[in-house]
């Protein structure tokens, strides 16, 4: 029995339904896609005062925020507390120096991929601030930590 042209047509519409529906089924067994690591840049510094005294925040922002879903930035009342804020974020982002790998400051209340365009963390006046600074990424609910490249303070 010849195949005609519409048996034909047919068969290969299934065919590509069937390749489609198998790819899609691979992609999701696979598991959540490894997200990119945060490419850290440098805002400048200010000079502020508070309570008293002399600061100097040095600002940051992550260049490829756009690449991390909302949901990384979601409340997560389910997860530890951040001090006395029980509806802290999925995703902590902690600022370290390159140098010694301290811990400078940290962001446990990010609402919003855009927020990683404002981190900072500061240093009093006349004090030299580090050299190079890098950000962590901690996905609380995925155990899952992104590190960004370090960047100068000045």
């Amino acid at each position: 029995m010849a195949l005609t042209n519409e048996m034909k047509r047919r068969m290969s519409i299934s065919f590509a339904i069937l390749l489609l529906c198998a790819a899609v089924l691979n992609n999701s067994l696979a598991g959540p896609q490894p997200l990119p690591n945060p490419k850290l840049g440098f805002a400048g510094a200010q000079g502020y005062v508070a309570n008293g005294q002399q600061w100097v925040r040095y600002n940051l922002r992550v260049i490829n925020y756009t690449a991390y879903p909302n949901n990384l930035f979601a409340p997560a009342p389910g997860l530890p507390a951040c001090g006395n804020n029980t509806n802290a974020s999925r995703t902590w982002v902690d600022i370290y120096d390159r140098s010694n790998g301290k811990r400078l400051y940290g962001f446990c209340a990010l609402g919003a991929p855009q927020d990683l365009t404002k981190l900072w963390f500061a240093v009093k006046r006349g004090v030299p601030p580090p050299a190079y600074v890098y950000i962590v990424m901690t996905d609380r609910r995925t155990n899952m930590t992104y590190k960004s490249n370090s960047v100068a303070t000045h």
